[in-house]
């Protein structure tokens, strides 16, 4: 394919690297004709459903070998590294705790790092997983977050999805500022003094919102 790919929810730079056969997502994310998409989107892992990105044609790599011999070829599948700060209800880093993640039967196991960080490789396609520490369950949705700046819901479902990952009430992320959000917000404000408690994800909390998120 040699064209423009308008983004669907889900999709990744690096899932649609591997799609189109381009081994990498800087393929993608440096090409000269991306450099608009690159200009509004600096994080590449955070990208917004109708986002329409240019997809180049792939590179045919060739391998020099004699006819009459046998070769081996190792192919490499794309993987995620899965990077989340896990705390409790009291904001504390949940440090050396064991943990589970499953997903299409797999389940994987480890432990979070000294600073309460879980550090997990996993295949790049899964979209979703659930995480399990102790007695406390997360489902993952992986690659789903949207960015909270030049964005048509003004951002709305970025902020929702970060809200939520902080373990504020919110159940659905539906890009509508409604009421529920808006007490999110308020509760994040309180939580983040000296941040006006007005319920208004402005300049200030936007910036405090990303500081706490991570991105």
């Amino acid at each position: 394919m040699n064209g423009y790919h308008e983004v669907k929810q889900g999709e990744t730079l690096s899932r649609l690297a591997d799609r189109y056969h381009l081994g990498d997502y800087r393929v993608i994310y440096n090409h000269p004709k991306n450099a608009d998409f690159k200009r509004r989107r600096p994080n590449p892992d955070v990208i917004f459903p109708g986002d329409q990105v240019f997809i180049p044609e792939p590179t045919i790599r060739e391998q020099a070998g004699s006819t009459d011999c046998r070769h081996r070829f190792r192919l490499r599948k794309p993987q995620n590294m899965l990077r989340i700060a896990i705390e409790d209800a009291a904001g504390e880093r949940l440090r050396n705790a064991a943990y589970e993640i499953t997903f299409e039967l797999v389940k994987l196991t480890g432990s979070t790092n000294g600073d309460g960080m879980l550090e997990q490789r996993i295949p790049l396609h899964i979209e979703e997983a659930i995480l399990k520490i102790g007695d406390l369950n997360w489902t993952l949705k992986i690659g789903h977050l949207n960015p909270m700046e030049d964005a048509p819901d003004d951002g709305n479902s970025g902020i929702q999805a970060r809200l939520r990952n902080l373990g504020y009430d919110l159940d659905n992320i539906d890009g509508i500022l409604g009421a529920r959000t808006r007490a999110a917000i308020r509760a994040f404000q309180q939580d983040n003094p000296p941040l006006a408690v007005d319920g208004i994800c402005g300049p200030q909390t936007r910036a405090k919102l990303l500081e706490k998120h991570g991105s």
